[in-house]
């Protein structure tokens, strides 16, 4: 069956870590103060897949900039430890084992708008490093997710990919740069617009792309 090389994102597309993060971001909170916001794993989904200053943007909207900046300097470092730490399953199901067949067949690739660090985190804790041929993230770039989805095609000489996600800004990222979109429903977000659409990541497994 014929593969076309895949790009995913990360949160809502490969893990849930909204829980987790959330109890991070509200101890974060607490100890740098300026804001009187909580933030639960709710919120997070609906936020989830969009660059970071965005995100505290919309959280921290009580807090000025200098204090938004410093929030998420806190908020980053506390959840990066609390998912180091973390001995819970995080995965979707059947996450691990789709990355390794797939990876047989064709090139696997993330881009995220994620911080820096936080791809890297989602390998280690899951165990697929040696399955994925590239990473980027708005993080270590502060380019859009469509415009880092474009920077791994240039760089890996793609032009026939697809991209995995499940939120409206997957889709619009995919439109940047030219490339199909397949919709993970299980995930947090209901794009308007997508051209295949999975309820598991396995289904990826069984779909000719």
């Amino acid at each position: 069956m014929e593969m076309k090389p895949i790009i995913f994102d990360v949160d809502g597309t490969l893990w849930d870590t909204t829980e987790v993060v959330a109890r991070a971001w509200n101890e974060a909170i607490r100890a740098t103060g300026g804001t009187s916001r909580a933030v639960t794993a709710e919120k997070l989904k609906q936020v989830f897949g969009r660059p970071m200053n965005v995100i505290a943007d919309i959280l921290f909207a009580d807090a000025d900039e200098q204090q938004r900046a410093k929030l998420l300097d806190a908020c980053v470092e506390y959840e990066h430890e609390a998912l180091e730490s973390c001995t819970d399953n995080l995965l979707y199901p059947g996450v691990v084992e789709t990355i390794r067949e797939l990876s047989k067949q064709t090139p696997l690739f993330i881009v995220s708008n994620c911080q820096s660090g936080y791809i890297e985190l989602f390998m280690s804790k899951a165990g697929v490093e040696r399955y994925i041929t590239d990473i980027e993230c708005f993080g270590d770039t502060r380019l859009s997710k469509g415009e880092n989805i474009k920077l791994i095609m240039k760089r890996n000489h793609l032009k026939d990919t697809v991209y995995v996600g499940d939120t409206q800004g997957d889709y619009e990222a995919t439109v940047v740069a030219g490339i199909p979109f397949i919709y993970a429903r299980y995930g947090f977000g209901q794009p308007e617009h997508y051209d295949r659409v999975i309820d598991q990541l396995p289904d990826l497994l069984h779909m000719a792309l």
